[in-house]
């Protein structure tokens, strides 16, 4: 009950009815910045073109799953979507999971070659019904070299006029450097549109975190000073995910102090006890004299207990 008690406290204090900053990628907190809102119609443009295989990679946290899961709801009224989440799958596993999504029942020990037959009727059906089909891949980095190369001879998978099936491939900067050996490099010839997310700068922090906070019920004075958000861009570097981590410690700090927004005292803290975030240089001498430590009150230790993050 203590825990619990001090949420609602700790919610109260800041005139919120939810957690702004979790890590969960929930689409209600989906804030359309306009790297996303570029990437989205790099993406769109590609697939209304017919292209077959589409790349988009981006650093760590900055929003890929989410742009993932914006991407499949638009396409669900104009196309037959599958999505692979966890990439980290041999040939034919690959080949099970696509047509597990496309609706096909196939035994795991059936052949290679029957699996891609099936695959065939299956999306020349689709392709009759004017149905285009789009298979999304998160994590690409990830994906064995073995699987890639099956990747590519699925890309094969087409008629005289369009292609059968149109691959958009979602990863860390690392996909980039996997394919440029020499053994991808039939692979990486076939990727015709390809986007890279940039992190967000000052204003779009200032933003993100406004939207957030509007999201979670929030509508009174800002909650972050000037000082605050520009100490959180620099400190994240953009990064969206570092953005989520810093701005729930710095609230957790100004409640924890009694204050009624964040201050750029606060985020400094924060970034103390952050280990990828990059300690503003202005201020070196902070850091050291922080010692990565927070002070937080009790009622904010049962917040951070509870697993605000999500």
């Amino acid at each position: 009950m203590g825990q619990l008690a001090g949420c609602v406290v700790y919610l109260q204090h800041f005139g919120l009815q939810d957690y702004p900053f979790r890590l969960t990628p929930d689409t209600r907190y989906a804030f359309d910045h306009p790297g996303h809102r570029e990437a989205l119609n790099v993406v769109l443009v590609a697939l209304d073109a017919g292209e077959g295989f589409i790349k988009v990679t981006g650093e760590v946290g900055t929003g890929k799953t989410l742009l993932c899961r914006r991407l499949l709801a638009l396409l669900e009224e104009r196309a037959v979507t599958a999505y692979l989440p966890n990439p980290h799958v041999n040939p034919n596993g690959l080949r099970l999971a696509l047509a597990e999504e496309l609706g096909l029942q196939c035994p795991r020990n059936l052949g290679q070659h029957r699996v891609m037959q099936l695959l065939r009727e299956r999306l020349l059906e689709l392709a009759a019904d004017e149905r285009p089909v789009v298979f999304i891949i998160d994590e690409a980095q990830a994906m064995p070299g073995e699987t890639l190369e099956a990747l590519r001879l699925i890309s094969n998978l087409e008629t005289e006029q369009r292609k059968l099936v149109h691959l958009v491939l979602l990863g860390q900067p690392e996909l980039d450097q996997r394919l440029a050996g020499r053994k991808l490099r039939q692979l990486r010839q076939r990727i015709s549109f390809s986007h890279q997310l940039q992190p967000l700068d000052v204003a779009d922090v200032a933003n993100y975190l406004r939207f957030r906070l509007q999201q979670a019920g929030h509508d009174g004075a800002p909650l972050f000073s000037r000082a605050a958000v520009r100490h959180l861009a620099r400190s994240s570097r953009g990064v969206p995910r570092l953005v989520n981590i810093l701005a729930h410690k710095a609230l957790l700090v100004a409640f924890g102090k009694g204050a009624s927004r964040v201050e750029a005292r606060h985020v400094l803290r924060a970034v103390a006890d952050t280990d990828d975030a990059r300690a503003p240089d202005t201020l070196p001498w902070l850091g050291i004299a922080l010692g990565g430590l927070l002070v937080l009150s009790t009622a904010a230790g049962a917040v951070l207990a509870s697993g605000a993050l999500g």
